[in-house]
């Protein structure tokens, strides 16, 4: 083998231990990183976002309950809610409304 040839692959298996050595650096460096990130204080957890409905919902819950015969009592359930219509009512109580709807049926 000449020399020349040598000296190349000399050089070709130095590339590959440097390589090897950045690859297991970086293996290193993410365990660390995710060892000490298990350790940080987990966040409090946060309160369940209570569901958003929307005006055509509420209107297709109110219609099924008025075809079942309810009327009377969707009628007081928003005279409750202090609007004589549905369209009326506030868009953040559509969840409290709702619930007191579920409770007539």
């Amino acid at each position: 083998m000449s020399k020349m040839s040598e000296l190349s692959q000399v050089l070709s298996e130095l590339k590959d231990c440097g390589q090897t050595l950045m690859n297991i650096a970086d293996s290193l460096t993410e365990l660390f990183s995710s060892t000490s990130a298990d350790h940080e204080t987990p966040a409090p957890p946060t309160e369940e976002p209570k569901p958003a409905y929307s005006f055509v919902e509420v209107r297709k819950k109110f219609a099924e309950m008025s075809r079942a015969g309810h009327t009377d009592a969707l009628k007081d359930l928003l005279k409750k809610h202090g609007a004589d219509k549905l369209s009326s009512i506030d868009p953040s109580q559509y969840a409290a409304l709702l619930a007191d709807a579920e409770a007539i049926q």
